[in-house]
């Protein structure tokens, strides 16, 4: 049996999930992405010499405004009260790595203000350091844990 889309109505129409009558839970997401750059545009960003000023600050910001915009961009997405939305970043050998955590007391996830979030900040990342690397990647960008809701907690890695 096929699972209903929840997101189609009976007539096959795209409409927004109802979700008025859901118990309204605490609701957590992490989402993490990565972009890979040469050495020298990497040496600039960690020292802080990037053309364009601080690129993990701005960086920063704009991953917590792009989360807080999501309903604006993904057009299904409910506009949410965010509690929270944290951005950081870790220095990997040929890039850097973007988590960010979004949270919430309401009726439905964060996952895709979480994504948004990790998005934003890599396309400002490029952004800020394409004066360096115009050749940077960005990938690996995917939901790490979801916490909260009916379905509970799931990580990446766990069973399905």
């Amino acid at each position: 049996m096929t699972p209903s889309l929840t997101h189609i109505d009976a007539q096959g129409t795209a409409r927004m999930v109802d979700v008025g009558e859901k118990a309204q839970t605490q609701r957590v997401a992490v989402a993490s992405g990565r972009i890979t750059m040469s050495a020298a545009a990497l040496a600039a960003v960690r020292a802080g010499d990037a053309p364009k000023g601080d690129v993990l600050g701005t960086a920063r910001i704009a991953g917590i405004m792009g989360g807080k915009r999501t309903a604006d961009l993904i057009p299904m997405c409910h506009p949410l009260p965010i509690d929270a939305i944290n951005v950081e970043f870790a220095f990997e050998d040929d890039g850097i790595r973007v988590t960010a955590t979004a949270s919430l007391n309401g009726k439905t996830g964060v996952e895709m203000e979480a994504l948004t979030a990790t998005s934003i900040a890599l396309l400002t990342i490029y952004d800020m350091a394409k004066a360096l690397d115009k050749g940077m990647v960005i990938d690996q960008v995917r939901l790490i844990e979801k916490r909260g809701g009916k379905s509970g907690h799931w990580r990446a890695g766990d069973a399905a």
